[in-house]
């Protein structure tokens, strides 16, 4: 079972170079979200559950994203084994046409609708105006991070994960100076509260995107040919529409099915407490799982680049040991968390967003069932988002992906909380059910070695 490991120091060496920049660029951003809970927190439990629903189009967008930069990855990955980097501009081309038309539709809802998007969210009357003051602005930031996503992603495609680190690290930065100033009213400034969270997060937004835009003008390393990028051929469009749009819609589906389990608390008794317990225990979640996708985002990149250098033969071997050393890493990460949060996170950090004690008992409570199942959560992660996309695999990878999602844990926990009226332990229960689902298949799915596939080559 562990001879897959067996790879020698060079092939861990490759895999620390890619996957240390990739982690700290996902610790960085979930920091940012973490600190933007904490700070939002600190003006009451209402604001924080409001700031939650209003993040759940954001998240949905944030996902779009990460599918148009999956999506491309997929490509360009093997690409750039290649050396093909004609076809790597063409590829961000597309990508960046079709993150600009989504964001800009998410952005027209949120400004313009803002009132009637959050009610349908949620049925909590205190909740729905704080939530739409936030969304109002917030819509608009993502203009700017669509453009940036795309750019980061391909480089990190290319090996270049330095560059997301870097650049999120600015955003960062700026965003939370400015919640500093703006939510609390310090340096002169007016005292804006959840506002001022969404017109820091806009502005960072915006600081982020022009640092990208110089970085661009200066590479050296790959150039930008805008001729290219702006007249993608038929061709490749065509290759992009099949390989990349089953990966934009996976993870929409995905993002939509994520937040439709918000939905579902938002409908439920007591859900001011459930909400802002969520939102606490959300980012807690993403902190965990910053290193399984590292590991992800390096086994799509390894894996693409071995196929597309024509290795085939290695492969299998590479992603055995990639799946497996995820699958040693939840182990830990779920004991750390079980332990903690039966333990000091209770005393230390709820407090700190003034959980009520019902809303720390429901965090206690979240914070179990995500603890447990952590390694088929890990395996899960890098088999789909990692291996199977990265093998050019993709119309199966989504299907593993979401299928067991909308058709097991969703209905299962629209039917415990809002027709038997059952709590949110049961929701959870629920929820616990998709990755015994999607480990079953993708176990499957990864022993019969049909995922491997050049999909670069003329005709595929």
């Amino acid at each position: 079972m562990f001879s897959c490991l067996r790879r020698g120091s060079a092939f861990y060496r490759n895999v620390v170079s890619l996957a240390l920049p990739i982690l700290l660029q996902n610790l960085i951003t979930t920091s940012l979200g973490m600190i933007d809970t904490f700070m939002v927190g600190t003006l009451g439990e209402a604001p924080l559950a409001a700031v939650a629903q209003a993040n759940i189009p954001v998240f949905i967008i944030q996902l779009v994203i990460f599918g148009l930069q999956s999506g491309s990855s997929v490509l360009i990955s093997q690409y750039w084994g290649k050396g093909d980097t004609d076809a790597i501009n063409r590829v961000m081309g597309i990508g960046l046409y079709f993150a600009l038309a989504i964001s800009s539709v998410f952005a027209v809802v949120m400004t313009c609708f803002p009132v009637e998007l959050m009610s349908l969210l949620t049925d909590n009357q205190e909740l729905i105006p704080l939530a739409a003051r936030y969304a109002r602005i917030v819509g608009l930031s993502y203009l700017f991070n669509s453009v940036t996503g795309v750019y980061v992603g391909a480089h990190r495609s290319m090996e270049n994960p330095k560059l997301g680190l870097i650049i999120f690290a600015v955003s960062m930065g700026t965003n939370t100076f400015l919640n500093w100033v703006l939510i609390f009213g310090n340096l002169g400034a007016p005292r804006l509260g959840v506002e001022g969270a969404a017109l820091a997060t806009l502005i960072s937004r915006i600081v982020e995107f022009a640092a990208m835009a110089a970085y661009a003008l200066c590479n050296k390393r790959f150039r930008l040919k805008p001729q290219l990028m702006l007249r993608p051929n038929q061709a490749l469009l065509k290759k992009f529409l099949r390989f990349g749009t089953p990966v934009v819609l996976n993870e929409t589906l995905w993002g939509l099915g994520t937040s439709m389990y918000k939905v579902i608390m938002g409908h439920m008794e007591g859900s001011k407490e459930i909400l802002a317990a969520r939102a606490i225990t959300g980012n807690i979640e993403d902190v965990t799982m910053v290193a399984v996708f590292a590991i992800a985002g390096t086994a799509a990149i390894i894996v693409g680049r071995e196929i597309g250098a024509g290795r085939r033969s290695t492969v299998y071997e590479v992603a055995a040991a990639l799946n497996l050393l995820s699958v040693l890493c939840g182990v830990v990460i779920g004991g750390v968390l079980l332990l903690s949060c039966h333990t000091w996170l209770p005393a230390l950090v709820y407090p700190v967003f003034h959980l009520s004690p019902e809303a720390g008992r429901v965090a206690t409570l979240i914070l179990t069932f995500v603890s447990i199942p952590m390694p088929l959560r890990a395996f899960d992660t890098t088999n789909t988002v990692g291996v199977l996309r990265g093998g050019g695999d993709i119309r199966v990878a989504a299907f593993i992906d979401v299928s067991a999602m909308w058709l097991v844990a969703i209905p299962l926990a629209a039917f415990f909380a809002l027709v038997l009226r059952w709590g949110i332990f049961w929701v959870y229960v629920a929820i616990s059910a998709e990755q015994l689902v999607k480990s079953t298949l993708g176990i499957l799915r990864f022993r019969s070695h049909a995922w491997i596939n050049d999909i670069t080559r003329a005709g595929s």
